[in-house]
C-alpha cells in the first residue's frame, strides 16, 4: 500500500486514529516521566561516569537517558527485560515452565507473564540498591541515611514498574511491542542531543573522515535491515485426510526460519557479562584495602585494553547467538505439531528425522546470523578506529534495534490496514 494511502486510511479510520494517537501520547507520557530527576546527583560526574562505562552507557540507552538526568525512570524497563530472559532460561531446566510456556496457550502466558511481573519486582530493588551504591562508592550522589535509601530505591523501582504497565498499555493497541517502542522512543530521543554535539565539536579538516562514516552507517543500516528480513523458507506439504463427503488437506506452504532468530539479546547477555569486570573494578578502586585497590588497578588494566575487549566481545555474542536459538526454538516440538496437522517436509521423514533436519538447518544459518550479531556489536570500536573520529558513535546494538523494532511496527500497522480492507469489502 503506497504510503499516502496509509495516511489516508488512518485519518479516515477512527478506531485506527484512536490507537495511533493513544501509542504516541502514551510515548510522550514515558518521555515526560524519564525527564523527572531525583535531587541530590552531582550532573556534572554522572555525565563523565557513563562516558567511561560502555555498561551502563547501555542501560541508559534502554532507558531513553533517564538513567544519566538520576530521573525516575533511571532503570527503564531493564528488569522486566531480564525477569523475561530469566522465566525463558527456566523453560530449559523446569519442564513445568516449558509447559506453560509452551502448551497451555493464552492463559499459560498470561500466568507466564504474572511471574515476569512478581520477578521483576525483586530485580528492580536489587538493581536499584546496587547501582545506588556504585553511584555512592564514586562520589556522584551524596551518603544516603536508611530512610532516604529505602525511599529512593522504592521510587526508583516504581518508576521502572510504571515503565512496564505503559509499554502493556501501548501492546495492547496492536500497533507495536510496547517495551520495544519505550526502547526505540529512548533511543531516537538522544539523536538530536549527538547532532548537537559532533555540530559543536565540528572539524573541517575531517571531512573525509565524516565521509567514511556516512559511508559505513547507510552500509550497517542495509545491512541490518536485509539481515533482519533474512529467512530460510523451508516447503511443508499437507497430506488430504477425506473426512465424510469433504476432502482436507492437499496444500503446499512453507516453514520460515529467520537467520537472525535472537535478535538483540546474545548482545545484551554478553555486555553484561563483559561489564561485571569493570563493574567489580570500580566498587573495588573505592576501597581503602591496599589488595582490593590492587585489584581493581588489574582489572582496569585489561579491560581499557581495546584489543581485548573487543575481541571477547566479538566472541561473546557469538557464542550467546548459538545460545539463546538453542533455548528458543523447540525442533521437536515443531515437527510433532507438523506431524499431528498432517504437515511433512518433503523427502524428510515426520517425526525426529524432521526435528533433526530442522536443528541442523537453523544451525546453519545461525552461523551468519551470529557472525552478523557479533560484527555489530564491536562496529562502534571499528569505525572509531577507522575514522579516528572518536566524537561519533555509530551504535550497531541501537541501530538493530530501531530497525528492528520500526520494521515490526509498520508490519502490525499494515496488518491492521488490510484487516480494515477486508472489513470494508
Amino acid at each position: 500500500m503506497a504510503g499516502f494511502g496509509v495516511i489516508r486510511t488512518l485519518v479516515r479510520d477512527r478506531d485506527l486514529r484512536k490507537k495511533v494517537l493513544i501509542t504516541i501520547g502514551l510515548l510522550l507520557v514515558f518521555r515526560l516521566f524519564a525527564s523527572l530527576p531525583i535531587p541530590g546527583a552531582n550532573q556534572e560526574q554522572l555525565r563523565l561516569f557513563f562516558e567511561q562505562n560502555q555498561y551502563l552507557g547501555l542501560v541508559n540507552i534502554f532507558s531513553g537517558g533517564a538513567l544519566a538526568n538520576f530521573s525516575l525512570a533511571m532503570l527503564g524497563v531493564g528488569p522486566y527485560i531480564n525477569a523475561t530472559i530469566i522465566l525463558q532460561l527456566l523453560t530449559m531446566i523446569f519442564p513445568s515452565f516449558k509447559q506453560l510456556y509452551y502448551e497451555e496457550g493464552e492463559a499459560g502466558r498470561a500466568k507466564f507473564n504474572q511471574y515476569a511481573r512478581y520477578l521483576t519486582v525483586a530485580l528492580g530493588l536489587l538493581q536499584a540498591f546496587g547501582l545506588l551504591n556504585l553511584l555512592r562508592a564514586n562520589g556522584i550522589i551524596g551518603a544516603l541515611g536508611p530512610l532516604d535509601t529505602i525511599r529512593h530505591i522504592t521510587l526508583v523501582t516504581a518508576g521502572s514498574m510504571f515503565l512496564m504497565w505503559i509499554g502493556e498499555l501501548i501492546s495492547e493497541q496492536k500497533i507495536g511491542n510496547g517495551i520495544s517502542l519505550l526502547i526505540f522512543a529512548g533511543i531516537v530521543t538522544e539523536i538530536p542531543l549527538a547532532l548537537r554535539n559532533n555540530i559543536a565539536t565540528f572539524d573541517p579538516s575531517k571531512i573525509p573522515m565524516y565521509l567514511v562514516f556516512l559511508g559505513i552507517a547507510l552500509i550497517t543500516l542495509a545491512g541490518v535491515v536485509v539481515i533482519n528480513e533474512s529467512e530460510r523458507r523451508i516447503p511443508v506439504n499437507y497430506a488430504k485426510r477425506v473426512r465424510g463427503m469433504k476432502v482436507y488437506g492437499g496444500a503446499s506452504s512453507y516453514l520460515p526460519l529467520k537467520v537472525n532468530q535472537a535478535g538483540v539479546i546474545p548482545i545484551i547477555f554478553a555486555l553484561s557479562l563483559l561489564m561485571l569486570p569493570s563493574m567489580i573494578g570500580q566498587i573495588f578502586g573505592a576501597s581503602k584495602n591496599p589488595a582490593l585497590l590492587n585489584i581493581a588497578i588489574q582489572i582496569q588494566n585489561i579491560t581499557n585494553n581495546q584489543l581485548v575487549y573487543g575481541l571477547s566481545y566479538f566472541v561473546l555474542v557469538f557464542a550467546f547467538t548459538y545460545f539463546y536459538t538453542v533455548i528458543t526454538f523447540e525442533p521437536h516440538e515443531l515437527a510433532n505439531n507438523l506431524q499431528k496437522q498432517g504437515g511433512f517436509i518433503p523427502g524428510i521423514r515426520p517425526g525426529d528425522t524432521t526435528a533433526q533436519f530442522l536443528s541442523k538447518t537453523l544451525y546453519r544459518i545461525t552461523f551468519l546470523g551470529a557472525l552478523f550479531l557479533a560484527a555489530i556489536a564491536v562496529l562502534p570500536l571499528a569505525v572509531q578506529g577507522i575514522t579516528g573520529v572518536t566524537s561519533l558513535s555509530l551504535g550497531g546494538t541501537s541501530l538493530l534495534i530501531v530497525v528492528s523494532v520500526a520494521l515490526e511496527t509498520i508490519r502490525q500497522l499494515r496488518a491492521q490496514l488490510v484487516m480494515r480492507e477486508y472489513d470494508t469489502f
